[in-house]
C-alpha cells in the first residue's frame, strides 16, 4: 500500500525531477524513447523513485538540486528546443548550464530577446497553463513607417488563424518602430497581424515576460533575484485563480 501511495504519473515525475516539462515527457513517451525497469512504457504509467527510468538508453537520476530560475537574452539564431539531437543551434547547447535547464515556452528563431529557462517542472506548468493571462511585451521594428490606423487596427484585434486577437496595447515609438504587450501567445501573434496589414516585421525583440524585464547583454543569462521570483510566482497564483 505504501509503495502504491508513492507512485506518480512518469511526466509528472520527469518535471518534479527537473529533466524535462511533463508536454516534452508525454512527446518522449509517444516516441518510445523511454524505458522503465528495461520496459517500453505507455500514456499515463505510473512510477516510483526506486524505478529504473532510460531516456535512450541513457539512466535518468534524480539528484535533487536546487531549483533554478534563469532569464537568458536569446539572439537572433538560436531554437528554443531541448532536443540537442536535432538542432545545432539549440538553446540549451549554447548556455550550456551545468545542469539540466528548458526552456519556459518559446521565442521564434527569428526573434530575439527575453525567455526564461529552469529546472522546475511545475513552475512550468503554471507558466504554460497561465499563458493566456499574463502579459508579454515586444518591441517591434517593421519595413515601412507605422500609421495611427495601424495602431489602432492592432490594439483592437486582427484577424488571424481562425480568431480575432485579443485587444492589446501597442505604441508607436519611432517611425517604423512600436511596442505591444500581448497576454496571448497565438503562433508568431505579431508577425502574422503585421501581415495582414500589409506589414514585415524586421526585428522583434521580447523584453519583458510578466514582471520579468530584459536588463542584460546579448547572449547572456542570470538568475533571476529572490524578488523577482516572489513577485512571479504571485501573479501566477493570481492567474490560477482566474482560470476555467
Amino acid at each position: 500500500m505504501d509503495n502504491q501511495e508513492k507512485e506518480i504519473r512518469l511526466n509528472k515525475y520527469l518535471s518534479e525531477i527537473g529533466h524535462c516539462s511533463r508536454r516534452e515527457a508525454d512527446k518522449l513517451i509517444n516516441a518510445d524513447r523511454i524505458q522503465v525497469n528495461g520496459e517500453k512504457v505507455v500514456m499515463g504509467q505510473k512510477v516510483t523513485p526506486k524505478d529504473r527510468i532510460e531516456i535512450d538508453n541513457v539512466l535518468i537520476e534524480n539528484h535533487n538540486e536546487r531549483n533554478v530560475y534563469l532569464a537568458f537574452n536569446k539572439p537572433v539564431g538560436i531554437v528554443c528546443t531541448t532536443d540537442t539531437r536535432v538542432e545545432k543551434d539549440n538553446i540549451i547547447d549554447y548556455i550550456n548550464y551545468p545542469s539540466r535547464i528548458f526552456p519556459i515556452g518559446r521565442l521564434d528563431k527569428i526573434s530575439e530577446g527575453l525567455i526564461l529557462l529552469t529546472n522546475d517542472g511545475d513552475i512550468v506548468n503554471k507558466i504554460l497553463r497561465a499563458r493566456n493571462n499574463h502579459e508579454k511585451e515586444y518591441i517591434v521594428t517593421v519595413n515601412k513607417p507605422v500609421t495611427s490606423e495601424f495602431i489602432k487596427t492592432m490594439t483592437n484585434g486582427v484577424p488571424i488563424l481562425d480568431t480575432v486577437t485579443r485587444k492589446c496595447r501597442v505604441e508607436q515609438i519611432h517611425k517604423k518602430q512600436f511596442r505591444i504587450i500581448l497576454t496571448q501567445g497565438l503562433n508568431r501573434q505579431i508577425r502574422r497581424m503585421c501581415e495582414y496589414l500589409d506589414y514585415r516585421v524586421i526585428k522583434l525583440k521580447r523584453i519583458r515576460i510578466m514582471n520579468i524585464e530584459l536588463n542584460i547583454a546579448v547572449g547572456k543569462y542570470r538568475e533571476l533575484t529572490k524578488k523577482e521570483f516572489s513577485q512571479l510566482s504571485s501573479l501566477l497564483s493570481d492567474s490560477k485563480k482566474h482560470l476555467t
